[in-house]
């Protein structure tokens, strides 16, 4: 069968199905050749469609899930559970956005999130970090995975140092004046995802709850880490010691705030 595209005499175009049999006696030898020639046009166009929609769920997919995660579903894996030794978690929070939300449209809301959240999702690419979620005006992060990595703590300072900076930038381009809270934490996760219909993936363990408690208990336009997260990076950045600082389900913690890379002049605040 043999599938191609013609002209009319109008000039439009249709597809055909080309079929060539051979015709023969009994005693097989061959008496002519018998061809048939069908419109196809209807069948190529759901064709298209179909692959159309394909690649539209898979672009949707990918956009939800990490592509080797995505790889996986596709390939028919069901559960998808997988567990890391080391990475960094980040989360970010627009101080007092809930109040101010409370004085603006939905619109305006959604509008001004989506302009915020849309620059944190470039510098995620362009740090090669993996945005796990939003929830409400709160933004979640990791690096050192589906893909493990060596520089997972760096990977997400540079982010979270230029977010800051960002939210600097929009406040001044919209005469806004957000602050954001960062908490930044490194260790061991449990990551996969859950879902039928819905999928999403996310992350557990106490690191990821540990990140949580790093942020919701920060400085507004501060970050700051804990100490594993320090070790990593005190060769090569500059901190403020925060002190010891009692964190809820974790008793007394040492924290530290991260200022900026060493060499770089820091743009961001001193503890009070």
């Amino acid at each position: 069968e043999v599938e191609s595209e013609v002209y009319r005499q109008d000039g439009s175009t249709i597809w055909i199905s080309e079929n060539i049999d051979t015709v023969k006696d009994e005693n097989g030898n061959l008496i002519y050749y018998e061809g048939t020639v069908a419109e196809i046009t209807a069948r190529r166009k759901d064709a298209v469609s179909l692959r159309d929609a394909r690649k539209r769920a898979e672009l949707l997919l990918l956009n939800i899930l990490p592509q080797p995660v995505a790889e996986r579903l596709k390939k028919g894996e069901r559960t998808i559970a997988d567990s890391f030794e080391a990475v960094t978690v980040m989360f970010a929070d627009l101080v007092d956005f809930t109040e101010f939300s409370s004085q603006i449209s939905p619109t305006e809301l959604v509008e001004i999130l989506n302009q915020i959240f849309s620059k944190f999702d470039r510098l995620a690419k362009q740090h090669g970090v993996e945005k796990i979620k939003t929830i409400g005006d709160a933004y979640m992060a990791v690096a050192g995975l589906p893909k493990p990595q060596d520089n997972h703590a760096q990977a997400i300072a540079e982010m979270a140092l230029d977010m800051q900076e960002a939210i600097a930038q929009f406040n001044t381009e919209t005469d806004a004046c957000f602050k954001l809270r960062i908490g930044i934490n490194t260790g061991p996760v449990v990551a996969g995802v859950i879902g039928i219909q819905k999928f999403s993936y996310d992350l557990w363990g106490d690191t990821v709850n540990t990140a949580s408690r790093m942020e919701s208990q920060g400085r507004p336009g501060c970050i700051q880490v804990s100490a594993p997260t320090y070790e990593l990076l005190q060769e090569h950045y500059n901190f403020e010691r925060r002190g010891s600082l009692e964190i809820k389900g974790k008793g007394k913690m040492l924290t530290y705030l991260l200022l900026g890379k060493k060499g770089a002049i820091s743009k961001l605040p001193l503890s009070p």
